[in-house]
């Protein structure tokens, strides 16, 4: 049984996004995606800040919760628990929507020194079907850009480059 739900998560949809910060070390990533504080200027798809509230407990079995608002007015909150903390090299954790509580997806976020700053591999995985993937990836795109921009603010960052598994 537990050998046939691996596989069935392997083959449900999944995103990857790479990044490479250059002067960025992995803390200051990690800070990015940790602490309630920078969520609120970075997290979410919109141009301008439109977090309306951000909150972490950063540890296994400890949660998070942003909300945010879009440029239409919509309102979303997504909430989740970490499964896996690694400071400044991993952090893993369930992704649930208010509104769709019952699609549960896993989020990790790796970093990695490099010789010029931090390497960052985001992968979302664990959707429940092939437009739920597409759907988040226009939402993480400019998400992670944004992420760029704020660890980064000096730097100029190309199109975000994606992959799937």
């Amino acid at each position: 049984m537990a050998h046939e739900a691996a596989s069935a998560a392997r083959e449900r949809p999944s995103l990857r996004i790479q990044r490479h910060y250059d002067e960025v070390t992995p803390e200051q990533v990690w800070q990015a995606w940790t602490d309630p504080k920078a969520l609120s200027v970075w997290f979410g798809p919109g141009e301008d800040n439109s977090v309306l509230h951000a909150r972490t407990d950063v540890r296994v079995g400890g949660g998070f919760c942003v909300a945010f608002r879009l440029q239409n007015g919509d309102e979303h909150e997504v909430s989740g628990t970490y499964r896996e903390v690694v400071p400044a090299r991993k952090l893993v954790f369930t992704w649930t929507w208010r509104s769709t509580p019952e699609r549960e997806s896993l989020v990790t976020v790796r970093l990695a020194p490099t010789a010029s700053g931090t390497q960052m591999e985001f992968l979302h995985e664990q959707f429940s079907d092939q437009d739920e993937r597409d759907s988040h990836e226009g939402g993480w795109l400019p998400t992670i850009d944004k992420l760029g921009c704020f660890v980064a603010p000096q730097a100029h960052f190309p199109p975000t480059e994606r992959t799937t598994p």
